[in-house]
């Protein structure tokens, strides 16, 4: 038998929590559950009834943005070339990462390992989408593979909070250029030069 279905308020109510958490997370790892009951205009109990403990909200908001970065991948192919597509998503690994970081900071080491080791192989699996169209458009170079790539973005782990904002775009921008084939137009206009 399945779980009877949630409430559309229920829904909102869980779905503002997260969103809260997410946002506190950006400003400090020290998050309060008062304080994001309070942003997320909800009670305590209602926070409970969702979120047992401090741990249980952050790893759904954990889990919520590798989802997030995942589905993300396809969206930003349909609508943009490959390069811009993944130039996109590169924006968007900086915002999950700055929220990884901190939930990580704050989750016991076993739970958080667990939480990596259910997002890897997902999050692998779109960069590879977004790099695969590359290589086929003739834009992104054929000796990288995701995992190379997130071995390089891995690194952003070593920014200090005070210097994230200023050194991580910066950084991800050293890595896509890294990714464009030498013989591509580095003008932006994405025509490959034929042989």
């Amino acid at each position: 038998m399945s779980a009877p279905a949630r409430r559309p308020d229920a829904v909102q109510n869980r779905t503002r929590i997260v969103e809260a958490a997410r946002v506190a997370l950006a400003e400090s790892h020290h998050v309060h559950l008062n304080e994001i009951a309070k942003r997320a205009g909800v009670g305590q109990g209602t926070l409970y009834r969702n979120f047992p403990n401090r741990e249980a909200l952050l790893a759904e908001v954990y889990r919520r943005d590798v989802e997030e970065l995942v589905t993300a991948a396809s969206a930003l192919l349909a609508e943009h070339e490959p390069v811009e597509a993944l130039r996109h998503w590169l924006d968007r690994v900086i915002d999950y990462a700055e929220i990884k970081y901190g939930v990580l900071a704050v989750l016991e080491p076993a739970a958080w390992q667990d939480l990596v080791a259910h997002s890897q192989n997902p999050i692998e699996g779109a960069l590879s989408h977004l790099l695969d169209a590359g290589k086929a458009a003739g834009f992104i170079r054929t000796d990288v593979d995701a995992r190379g790539v997130l071995l390089l973005i891995a690194y952003l782990s070593r920014l200090d909070r005070d210097e994230w904002e200023a050194t991580a775009r910066p950084l991800m921008n050293v890595i896509l250029d890294g990714l464009r084939r030498q013989d591509a137009d580095q003008r932006g206009q994405q025509t490959p030069k034929t042989s």
